[in-house]
């Protein structure tokens, strides 16, 4: 599975302008199994997906939709995360070795 961290590069005003496109963008791979998790960064400075394991090629073309992308108004950073141990609740994330 995938830790995606977006950071804005540019005021939130602007970030505003392409929020609902965004929002749609994430119903979308939720729907479709790819997300997991997601939320604003505190500060409000970039937002972060936790993505469902999958080839890295596809989650950068997902990426490349997402309307921050689009626009240019964010950076992305992809790290790739081995899930070896959770709470019970989380345990359906655990990779086996």
């Amino acid at each position: 599975m995938y830790a995606v961290i977006l950071r804005y590069k540019v005021p939130l005003a602007e970030i505003e302008k392409h929020i609902e496109a965004h929002r749609a963008w994430l119903r979308e791979h939720y729907a479709a199994g790819h997300f997991l998790l997601s939320g604003p960064l505190r500060p409000r400075v970039g937002g972060f997906i936790l993505a469902a394991a999958m080839d890295r090629g596809k989650l950068d073309e997902i990426l490349r939709g997402d309307a921050f992308q689009v626009a240019g108004a964010a950076d992305y950073e992809v790290i790739d995360i081995a899930a070896t141990t959770t709470c019970e609740r989380l345990a359906f994330l655990t990779e086996t070795p």
